[in-house]
C-alpha cells in the first residue's frame, strides 16, 4: 500500500502556487510591454489603419480625376497627351514681336 508523503504534497502546492505567480507576472509583463509599444507608436505619430485607408482612397480618387481631366484637356486641344496640350497653351501665351517698320 502506498502512503502519501507530506513532503510531496507540500511540494505540489508550492509548484502550483509558483505556476500561478509566474502566470500573473507574465500577464503583468505583457501589459507593460503593450503600454510601452503604444507609447512609442504615439511618439512616432503613426496613424490608425482606418485613417490611412481613408486617405489612400481619397488619393486614388483624386489621381483618377486628374487623369480624366488631363484626357479631357488633351481632347479639347486636339492633341493626345498632356504634354502636347501644355505646349499648345504655352505657344498661345507667347506673343510674337511685331515686325520693325522702316522709315521712308
Amino acid at each position: 500500500m502506498q502512503t502519501r508523503s507530506p513532503f510531496f504534497d507540500d511540494l505540489a502546492q508550492l509548484l502550483t502556487g509558483a505556476a500561478g505567480a509566474a502566470r500573473g507576472v507574465g500577464e503583468e509583463v505583457e501589459v507593460l510591454i503593450k503600454a510601452q509599444v503604444e507609447k512609442v507608436a504615439n511618439q512616432l505619430d503613426l496613424v490608425p489603419r482606418e485613417e490611412f485607408e481613408a486617405v489612400r482612397a481619397m488619393a486614388i480618387a483624386a489621381q483618377e480625376r486628374v487623369d480624366r481631366l488631363e484626357a479631357e484637356v488633351a481632347a479639347l486641344s486636339g492633341k493626345t497627351g498632356p504634354k502636347a496640350a501644355a505646349k499648345k497653351t504655352v505657344r498661345k501665351a507667347v506673343k510674337k514681336k511685331p515686325a520693325a517698320r522702316s522709315k521712308s
